[in-house]
């Protein structure tokens, strides 16, 4: 005896779906796209409300969104790129070896102070050069009640 060929379909169906959301899911996370239901099922091509009748789909949803709001903006960096604690730590360290002040002694009195009196204009030695082409005009008034006219001045129609 043949197995019901329409319960076949439906089953691969059902699995296809599955894969769909699956593949779905894990590209949003890795794209550092937050992870929802609506995104997942727009990205698969599938309805949220099927995504909320599978339980493993959607708890890792939900572990996925509980993750990127509990990180803050890191949620929004793609997987891949996520820096480790190892990682920030070697930065850290790098950056305070490399931030800790190297002057000698007297060093701060001989480099000149910058002064007051520097070549920059002040406030009232600037002047405002006004080209031809960049004229002040008066705003042309607006008229709400007129239908429009074109450059001879006659109205359309």
């Amino acid at each position: 005896m043949r197995p019901d060929p329409l319960a076949e379909a439906a089953a691969r169906r059902h699995e296809l779906t599955r894969s769909r959301a699956v593949q779905a899911l894990r590209e949003l996370d890795r794209a550092g796209i937050p992870v929802t239901f609506a995104g997942v099922a727009q990205a698969a091509g599938i309805s949220r409300s099927w995504l909320y009748t599978q339980p493993d789909i959607s708890s890792q949803i939900r572990r996925l969104r509980q993750k990127a709001d509990g990180t803050g903006s890191a949620g929004a960096i793609p997987a891949a790129q996520r820096a480790t604690d190892a990682s920030l730590r070697a930065r850290l360290t790098a950056t305070a070896t490399s931030s800790s002040p190297t002057r000698t002694p007297g060093s701060a009195a001989s480099s000149p102070a910058p002064s007051a009196t520097s070549d920059q204009p002040g406030p009232e030695q600037v002047t405002i050069q006004r080209s031809e082409t960049s004229a002040i005009r008066p705003r042309a008034s607006r008229r709400r009640h007129c239908p429009r006219r074109d450059a001879a001045g006659h109205s359309p129609g």
